[in-house]
């Protein structure tokens, strides 16, 4: 008897989904990397600035003078720090799920082709 085989439709394997769905990623976040570096850095100013008051606090608990905030914000704003979450991090595994899940879908296809 003879076998009949089904055809390969690539929309059937899960590697061609993962890759599409990391292209998109990649495509969303080159979309709102503007939006996020002023969005995080709205938090992170805001984070810094809990923390430098809390070190104040615990300053003043201990009888040490004061030290100028004000100041010392404007300094650190001069200074501009760097991101404490940078969004390359997200882009490079976005990027790295993105070339894994392609390399395995070409597999997938050369050994489909090949059967």
């Amino acid at each position: 008897m003879e076998e009949t085989r089904d055809p390969y439709r690539i929309t059937d394997s899960p590697w061609f989904w993962a890759f599409s769905f990391a292209l998109v990623s990649l495509v969303g976040i080159g979309l709102i990397a503007p939006k996020f570096d002023v969005r995080q850095r709205q938090i992170e100013g805001r984070f810094l600035g809990r923390q430098k008051a809390a070190e104040e606090r615990a300053r003043r608990a201990a009888g040490l003078p004061p030290v100028d905030l004000a100041k010392e914000a404007v300094d650190r704003e001069a200074a501009a720090p760097k991101r404490i979450v940078p969004l390359w991090t997200l882009a490079t595994l976005a990027a790295a799920a993105a070339a894994g899940s392609a390399i395995m879908l070409r597999r997938e296809m050369l050994a489909a082709t090949t059967r």
